[in-house]
């Protein structure tokens, strides 16, 4: 775990000079060159462990760690007409390793699915014309591992209301993905087995949002979504057990139609204490329903200190696809034993610190943020989790 606080203070180092070389603020100015508006550090280790592996037909270790480190640079530029044009680009790099995908070769005590890097780089551009509230964006990304590589697009536009106190907005995501057709080693070669090339897996994802400033303490926002996915939607190395005791490869239907709906409200107690609450709704077409309800309470303990203790929990139906293992029938179309399509019941909980010192962190004024956070997860279907991150901002 000491990894992720080597990677990120190790950065530091990295933006003395920037910091040192503070320009007086002025309000006022609005620079017509690009300017560094803000710089986050995020890195973070997270692990798991169950026993209900899809690599292994719904039973088997689930085992998995991951170390993730990511930079996101925000860039800002005001041209004619006072237009403000926003930059933000963001890379990550992910390790982790995992014990289930390991299991993808049997035989073997170590393979070279057990542990991956992932990259992601994104780019975003945001024009802003501030007089009017109108914003229209576009952006790109990608991420690149071992057996998956994903394109992504998006567009977006919001529009302020006349007394600036709602906001509509609406965007659209495109991903383009291949997947490896990496079967178990045992399947390989078999008849109605996918195991060579690689397959294409498109989603497209459709948002509107409408937020309100209701009063000077309370704030609201709802969000609809419609997702299609189109192509190769099983992970070609899961195992099925039949009731027969026969192993066959995952396969699912090659469409899917998902239907989120949330609303997001904050409410400000005083000035040291604000409520912050979730609810989401979802449905598709595969059968699972599910709820999810999310509760987070900042309290400024100080001028520049705040603990926010968070609770979530998520309950959802299973898939009409799903049954565990040596459960499915030969008669069936589509059978999966992945329990992440299964019915459960899960709690994520936790505590975030966050510090912005008057003077800066470590003294260094550019350095106005640090923020620390812990979670555990625990499900009704013996997968638990942990995961520690910390964020570094510099304004």
């Amino acid at each position: 775990m000491k990894r992720i606080f080597i990677t990120g203070f190790a950065l530091l180092g990295l933006f003395k000079a920037y910091a040192q070389n503070d320009p007086a603020d002025s309000t006022s100015y609005k620079p017509k060159k690009l300017k560094i508006e803000e710089i986050n550090l995020v890195s973070s280790y997270y692990r798991q462990d169950g026993n209900n592996s899809a690599v292994t037909g719904g039973e088997g270790t689930e085992k998995l760690t991951d170390i993730s480190n990511a930079i996101d640079l925000r860039v800002v530029k005001y041209g004619e007409n006072n237009i403000k044009h926003t930059f933000d680009f963001e890379v990550g790099v992910d390790h982790y390793s995992s014990a289930s995908s390991d299991k993808i070769d049997l035989s073997a005590n170590s393979s070279a699915s057990s542990s991956d890097m992932r990259v992601y780089p994104s780019l975003n551009y945001i024009r802003e014309n501030e007089e009017k509230g109108r914003a229209m964006g576009i952006g790109i990304s990608s991420s690149s591992e071992y057996d998956y590589q994903s394109f992504g697009g998006n567009i977006s536009f919001s529009q302020k209301t006349k007394d600036r106190n709602g906001e509509f907005g609406a965007k659209f995501q495109a991903y383009l993905d291949q997947v490896k057709m990496l079967a178990p080693i045992e399947l390989r070669g078999l008849p109605n087995v996918d195991d060579s090339g690689n397959a294409s897996r498109n989603t497209f994802v459709g948002s509107l949002t409408y937020s309100q400033i209701v009063s000077k303490n309370f704030q609201v926002m709802f969000q609809a979504d419609l997702v299609s996915q189109q192509g190769y939607l099983s992970l070609p190395f899961h195992r099925v057990y039949f009731t027969d005791g026969s192993v066959h490869q995952e396969k699912l239907p090659d469409s899917r139609l998902k239907i989120p709906l949330a609303a997001r409200a904050s409410y400000f107690l005083g000035d040291n204490i604000v409520l912050r609450g979730y609810y989401r709704f979802y449905t598709d077409d595969w059968g699972i329903q599910s709820h999810t309800a999310d509760i987070e309470i900042p309290v400024k303990i100080s001028s520049f200190v705040s603990v926010s203790p968070f609770y979530r929990y998520y309950t959802q139906t299973a898939a009409k696809y799903f049954k565990g293992y040596e459960m499915h029938g030969p008669q069936s179309d589509f059978y999966t034993s992945n329990y992440d399509l299964s019915k459960f019941d899960s709690s994520f909980f936790g505590l975030g610190l966050r510090l912005t010192p008057v003077n800066g962190v470590f003294g260094i004024k550019r350095l106005n943020m640090v923020e620390i956070r812990y979670g555990h997860y625990v499900r009704s279907n013996n997968l638990d989790s942990d995961i520690i991150s910390i964020n570094l901002r510099f304004k």
